[in-house]
């Protein structure tokens, strides 16, 4: 990160999407507490700190008057829990552009932040805006960009943003570098035997990935509802569970690659299967190729839970992105909660795990261990992409 910015004006992107309750209430402040590394470091090196977000989804989420619901997604919300994290008052600006915000930035000193609007109660902002991404540039002197969770994404105060810069003048934040670096460390540089986990409700939705995986992993689990799509288009019968019909061809094909890639790919033995999509429903353990008509797969079984933790404890690098069940209803939360801690049990016997962002996440939080592991991701889709080789373009246009 750069480190002249003495009496500097910082812009810094930061994310700050964190989750409030009904009383706007931030029930996770995760996100925050990422940032303040940064944003300390840039204060005592004599930086007046501007800091830009976004928060939740304000133009998807209109009042019936065609308005944006400025109180449900003010950043306002944040700054008071932001203050007492960095131990100094935030000041804070009603846009995060115009008149009222330049005087504001003009009067910023030294060692004092301002935390702007939100970013997405402009249109331009998820746009990438060049008119707006101008605006913003013109508030600081230096651009760092410590938001991984956005950096897929080529939004006005992002990447564009970044091109106003020259290269002297912009860097990562200490969170980006640290998520970059410990990426790279997987992708790059692995311990071997490396174990990829994969999970979540369908194939498309991780098809770049698991290519990516099975050239170069030894091990690839697969949980979760994309399994069914594998069972059934190896013959088996699934009941009620979720499947892409569309999809087992390249199931196969994928099976096939893994083979030729010498790659071992884990599906799981048998599930747990219930009567209904419900937390209260009758459940089941079952062969994972014989789930009964009127039943649907909600988690992986013990037979699984056992092959999978033993791959997992073997392990010397270790990537997990995506549940093995419905982990969300406690019932069906076994097969998860297990993965977490074989993956937490392998970190305290030496392997490095890295949790790909999103229910990953969650679930190690939710077990109580995430700082039982590696490298927690603050970025769901950031990583995801950027696990599957894309280049981000939030990271582009820093090194542009």
């Amino acid at each position: 990160m750069i480190q002249s910015v003495d009496g500097k004006k910082v812009l810094c992107r930061v994310d700050f999407n964190v989750p409030l309750d009904k009383e706007y209430q931030i029930t996770d402040d995760t996100r925050i507490k990422r940032a303040i590394p940064t944003i300390e470091e840039l204060l005592n090196n004599g930086a007046a700190v501007i800091l830009m977000s976004h928060l939740g989804r304000p133009q998807k989420k209109l009042n019936d008057d065609g308005s944006i619901n400025k109180e449900k997604f003010t950043l306002r919300h944040v700054a008071p829990r932001l203050a007492t994290l960095l131990n100094r008052p935030v000041i804070f600006a009603d846009d995060c552009i115009g008149d009222d915000t330049e005087t504001k930035v003009a009067e910023l000193q030294s060692g004092e932040v301002l935390l702007l609007e939100n970013t997405r109660f402009h249109k331009g902002e998820s746009k990438g805006d060049e008119a707006l991404s101008e605006s913003l540039s013109k508030l600081g002197d230096i651009y760092v960009n410590d938001a991984f969770g956005t950096a897929h994404r080529a939004h006005a105060s992002t990447a564009i943003v970044a091109q106003h810069f020259s290269i002297d003048c912009k860097s990562f934040g200490l969170l980006m570098e640290s998520e970059i670096t410990n990426a790279n460390k997987v992708l790059h540089t692995p311990e071997r035997p490396l174990v990829a986990i994969t999970g979540g409700a369908k194939v498309s939705d991780k098809l770049l990935l698991l290519e990516k995986l099975i050239d170069f992993a030894d091990t690839v689990i697969i949980g979760g509802g994309m399994a069914y799509t594998f069972f059934k288009a190896q013959g088996g019968t699934i009941g009620n569970s979720i499947c892409e019909d569309d999809k087992l061809e390249l199931a196969l094909q994928l099976m096939e690659q893994a083979k030729k890639k010498n790659t071992k790919l884990l599906l799981p033995i048998d599930n747990i299967a219930a009567d209904d999509f419900s937390p209260t429903a009758n459940s089941q353990v079952v062969d994972s190729m014989s789930i009964p008509d009127g039943w649907e797969g909600l988690d992986i079984g013990p037979k699984s839970i056992e092959v999978f933790s033993k791959a997992v404890n073997e392990a010397k690098t270790i990537i997990w992105n995506g549940p093995m069940g419905v982990f969300e209803f406690d019932k069906f939360a076994g097969g998860t909660n297990a993965i977490a801690n074989a993956v937490a049990k392998a970190t305290q016997s030496g392997a490095f795990s890295l949790i790909g962002g999103g229910d990953s996440v969650a679930a190690i939080k939710k077990n109580g261990l995430d700082s039982e592991v590696s490298f927690v991701s603050t970025g769901g889709g950031a990583m995801l992409e950027y696990l599957e080789g894309k280049g981000l373009p939030g990271i582009k246009a820093i090194r542009q």
